[in-house]
């Protein structure tokens, strides 16, 4: 600037440039006190955390030293959110598909099937829910605790793995009642995340990945596939077994489960060695977009939050559709009701075709009864069969996952019109079976519109399943409760030190 110029500056000129000075020395200052105060935080946080022992069950316990986390967990004890298809509400699957009835006629699922409600109910929904506990017929093997409770790995640590597995359902009753959280995820000393499930780390052995190799961003997927995955359990010990040895599709792991002529029950009506999906979220995520663009399970249904100072991610674990602020549009930058719309608008075509599946399996399972009646042979009915359970399966892959459908939409849509080329085809070969043995076609089906309609039509006595549940939570469950109670300064209580 020239000697001329400086002249020329007007008084008011300097008092800006002050001003100015003064301002951004004061942001300075004051971003600089902010770090330093969460780098203090965090330090003493950290000392907090070393006196957590290793198998801590109790997620109060764990909110001592991580109040923000453990308050939003709490709220998954919210079941007010209800989606167009899911959420945290109570919906009875079977009254709103009365369908799955016939295509799970045996097996336990015919009885009942809830949307499952938030993690803090893990626990009370498993003792509850009419497939286990009490029924004679299907006894549950302990292995079924295996993704309810952090008091698990505890008694994997104590009992061993296998022998886990190989105990009954009711012989860990009164151990196991903290429902899912903290000790799950977390190692108690450093917080980092952890596997604490060994079917996780056996499956990903298996397939040469060593899961110490593990990104955080992929740990942030992988906690979740502890229990967010399709498994088996291994006869006769009930080992607990992750089918993804030949990969995560579900022609791959429907391979797998042909190869070693798996089963899960025998249809009682079509006589078809039957495959029952439990939950692949996992496997139908990593052939989705998301997978392969690096976003991860919690980045979705865990987002982080900010209060006050404080960054955390939200332990409320739920639907991204109610909380799309801090979810969805930390990426895509449409507005709330165009996210909505698009999800919804994807998850109405995989509903269009999960229906049609529905009713065309359990349509087939049916016509499949009515050939055996008619005299059909094993020779007849064995390419039948096999159509059946593969497309009862396919349908099963993506009905199971929770989603319907969205974490894979295009995969969802293919597997499903897969599914329903196989029943249609299965359906086709029956009626030349019918023409055989002069059956009429078309065969009329029974109206199995009701739940109450479907499980009479395959012989289920519900009235008897009650009272069985019934004496069940009124006998056993409050002696499993008292037991655990006395416990409490031994075994399940542990002493903690700050």
């Amino acid at each position: 600037m020239s000697e001329n110029s400086t002249k020329k500056m007007k008084p008011w000129v300097y008092w800006l440039l002050f001003a100015i000075t003064f301002i951004v020395v004061f942001i300075i200052g004051m971003l600089t006190a902010s770090i330093m105060e969460r780098r203090t935080e965090t330090v003493a946080r950290v000392d907090l955390v070393r006196n957590l022992p290793e198998y801590e069950p109790r997620n109060e316990v764990w909110g001592e030293n991580f109040p923000r986390q453990y308050e939003s967990y709490l709220k998954t004890l919210d079941t007010s959110f209800r989606s167009p298809y899911m959420g945290s509400a109570h919906i009875d699957y079977l009254e709103e598909y009365p369908e799955l009835v016939v295509m799970w006629a045996g097996y336990a699922f015919s009885r009942e099937y809830n949307q499952g409600r938030g993690h803090a109910y893990a626990v009370t929904d498993v003792r509850n829910i009419l497939r286990t506990g009490g029924i004679e017929w299907s006894p549950q093997p302990a292995t079924c605790w295996t993704c309810k409770s952090t008091d698990v790995p505890r008694l994997m640590k104590k009992v061993g793995v296998a022998e886990f597995y190989s105990k009954k359902f009711t012989d860990f009753g009164s151990e196991v009642v903290n429902p899912i959280g903290c000790q799950d995820c977390h190692d108690p000393k450093t917080m980092n995340l952890r596997i604490t499930r060994p079917a996780l780390t056996e499956a990903l052995s298996r397939r040469g990945f060593d899961i110490k190799n593990a990104t955080h961003q992929e740990m942030r997927s992988l906690v979740c596939a502890q229990c967010h995955v399709e498994y088996y359990f291994q006869k006769p010990t009930n080992y607990l077994t992750f089918p993804w040895d030949k990969g995560f599709s579900a022609e791959e792991m429907e391979a797998y489960y042909d190869e070693m002529n798996y089963y899960d029950w025998i249809h009682p009506l079509s006589k078809a060695k039957m495959l029952k999906a439990q939950h692949p979220d996992y496997e139908l995520y990593m052939t989705g977009i998301h997978a392969q663009r690096g976003v991860a399970c919690a980045d979705c249904h865990m987002p982080y939050k900010v209060e006050g100072g404080s960054k955390f991610t939200d332990h409320h674990v739920r639907s991204p559709l109610a909380n799309i602020a801090n979810s969805c549009q930390v990426c895509h930058r449409e507005s709330e009701k165009q996210l909505m719309e698009d999800v919804v608008s994807r998850q109405n075509k995989v509903m269009e075709l999960r229906r049609l599946a529905e009713k065309s399996i359990a349509a087939a399972h049916i016509e499949a009864q009515k050939a055996w009646e008619a005299g059909a042979t094993e020779q007849e009915m064995e390419p039948i069969l096999k159509l059946i359970r593969s497309a009862q399966w396919r349908w099963d892959w993506v009905a199971a996952a929770n989603g319907v459908g969205f974490h894979a939409p295009v995969e969802a849509l293919r597997i499903l019109g897969t599914s329903i080329q196989r029943a249609e085809q299965a359906r086709g070969m029956l009626q030349v079976v019918f023409v055989r043995h002069n059956v009429p076609i078309p065969v009329k089906l029974p109206d199995v519109s009701t739940k109450e309609l479907a499980q009479k039509y395959i012989g289920l006595d519900m009235d008897k399943a009650r009272k069985d549940k019934e004496n069940f939570l009124r006998t056993v469950v409050p002696e499993w409760d008292r037991i655990a109670k006395e416990r409490q300064g031994t075994l399940m209580k542990y002493e903690y030190k700050r």
